[in-house]
């Protein structure tokens, strides 16, 4: 998937890759049409109870990934937070992510527990130690198709020039793609391809630090990929709310716009288990 992910990128345009964060909501990305999608660790973090304070370990997080990987079919694009440590941890995420099927991760410069990127209460790293984190991730995979995104949270903490500094230091050191996070203002969000030299990431986060921009507009400034970390779980909250308190109001289950039961294993592969089990009933008759 590393390979298809690569060509994608030199497709050129932008590349937009929907927040997955399980096998289901990673199954209905792909059957919408997208042909990437985007671990989201804060999803990841949500799915099992926590907020996005860095509570999750590598093993979990890579779990995950290979959940997604596995359900997708498609390239999955994976948040790996900070690395989970120093450049010997760094190099065992690259590895543990690459071995379960995914085709890129980032990594950024926040201390460990990091946090969301659009909250405050932000630490930094150093900006050499960020750099031999890259480094050594860049060093770890084992195909050189694996692409590596360097994430800098350095805006929040030490303004623009700074967090462009160290995306392209980082860049220098191997990344592949340069990530900068939260830019506060739709000047700042348009400079960023301008003064990194290298392909950017764009991270989409209505109601976050950064201002809304459609995707006609974060291709135009020179985006090359553009992740919706929260587009799915937002939807699937506001619906299980909904679905909560019509139940409660009623004690009655209420049939929706949604799947039926046959429908909803459909979308999850039932057919093809089917015509599994027919083949090996068949053979044993």
């Amino acid at each position: 998937m590393a390979h298809t992910l690569r060509a994608q990128l030199r497709d050129g345009g932008l590349l937009v890759a929907p927040g997955v964060y399980d096998g289901i909501t990673a199954r209905l990305a792909v059957q919408a049409g997208f042909e990437t999608v985007y671990m989201t660790g804060a999803c990841v973090s949500a799915a099992r109870g926590y907020p996005d304070y860095g509570l999750l370990t590598l093993t979990e997080m890579a779990e995950a990934a290979g959940v997604i990987a596995a359900a997708a079919g498609v390239p999955v694009i994976a948040d790996a937070d900070t690395g989970y440590g120093n450049e010997l941890n760094a190099t065992r995420t690259v590895r543990e992510y690459e071995m379960r099927g995914v085709a890129a991760l980032h990594i950024e410069d926040q201390v460990m527990p990091k946090r969301c990127g659009h909250l405050d209460g932000k630490e930094v790293i150093g900006r050499e130690e960020f750099a031999a984190k890259i480094a050594a991730a860049a060093a770890a995979r084992r195909s050189p198709d694996f692409v590596v995104i360097a994430r800098t949270d350095a805006r929040a903490v030490a303004g623009l020039d700074e967090a462009v500094a160290r995306a392209n230091l980082a860049l220098a050191a191997g990344a592949d793609l340069a990530f900068v996070e939260a830019p506060q203002s739709l000047e700042e969000v348009a400079a960023i391809p301008q003064l990194v030299k290298g392909p950017c990431l764009l991270n989409v986060v209505p109601g976050g630090r950064t201002p809304d921009v459609t995707m006609a507009q974060a291709a135009e400034m020179g985006f090359r990929v553009a992740i919706l970390p929260g587009l799915l779980i937002t939807a699937a909250i506001g619906a299980f709310d909904a679905a909560l308190a019509a139940f409660a109001e009623s004690e009655f289950v209420h049939s929706s716009t949604g799947p039926n039961v046959r429908e909803l294993f459909g979308r999850l592969g039932a057919p093809e288990w089917d015509r599994l089990r027919r083949r090996y009933a068949q053979a044993e008759e």
